[in-house]
């Protein structure tokens, strides 16, 4: 694979022994997440100013910026979806003196869950990351979804940016309809990542997931690993 194709993480810091060990000439670039300080986004500027690569971001960018891990875009609350859209306004705007090349963002959130599959063994932080199918229904889901692809498809193109969506826990809604895919090809802008960790966890705790099925979708192009960014670059390494 050429090395033009990698990028390593840094989530939490700037760690300069992983920068130092593990970031080769020619890669890609950064993904940031959950930065603690000012000084880690000013060192991650500098660097990528002078070594010449790209960064994306992991949202959130900073950490402390809200109380929740991710953007709840699919909140039931009303109030809870307008504090998430809000949140990564601001964020955006302050991503531009970094001039992020994508920001990828987990969808949907909350997760919603099945209600037939024991999900014990995956990770959530608090109860705020998910919701059950049965107390979710499907029309919302496609009208929240739509919303959502509008929106950040717009962002996008006005912040000069890849909107990236990451799947999380999937569901009937997105692995038995064709609803992501038609918003995908009506939002072309917007791309797609797998991560195959999760869908190897849940192959092992879902009796009713086939991950195969995912992955083969013709909304997944097969030269990309499941993954869409610019320069067909793949999944960024692990943070």
């Amino acid at each position: 694979m050429h090395m033009r194709n990698f990028m390593i993480g840094q989530y939490g810091q700037f760690d300069h022994k992983k920068y130092k060990r593990d970031f080769k000439k020619g890669f890609y670039g950064i993904e940031a997440c959950l930065l603690a300080a000012e000084e880690d986004v000013q060192t991650l500027q500098r660097e990528a100013q002078v070594n010449g690569f790209q960064i994306g971001v992991h949202f959130p960018l900073r950490a402390g910026e809200s109380p929740f891990r991710d953007a709840l875009f699919m909140h039931p609350d009303d109030g809870l979806r307008s504090e998430a859209f809000a949140l990564v306004e601001r964020e955006l705007q302050y991503m531009q003196v970094l001039k992020p090349v994508y920001v990828l963002f987990h969808y949907p959130k909350p997760v919603i869950l099945d209600d037939r599959v024991d999900w014990q063994e995956w990770r959530f932080a608090d109860a705020s990351e998910y919701v059950f199918e049965s107390e979710y229904s499907i029309s919302a889901f496609v009208e929240r979804s739509e919303r959502l692809f509008a929106w950040l498809s717009e962002k996008g193109e006005a912040y000069q940016f890849v909107p990236v969506l990451e799947f999380d826990a999937l569901n009937r809604y997105v692995y038995e309809t064709d609803v992501v895919e038609k918003l995908l090809m009506k939002y072309p802008k917007i791309k797609l990542c797998l991560d195959s960790g999760r869908l190897f966890l849940q192959d092992k705790i879902d009796p009713h997931f086939d991950s195969r099925r995912v992955v083969k979708s013709p909304s997944v192009d097969d030269e990309s690993d499941g993954c869409f960014f610019p320069q067909s670059l793949s999944c960024a390494a692990s943070l």
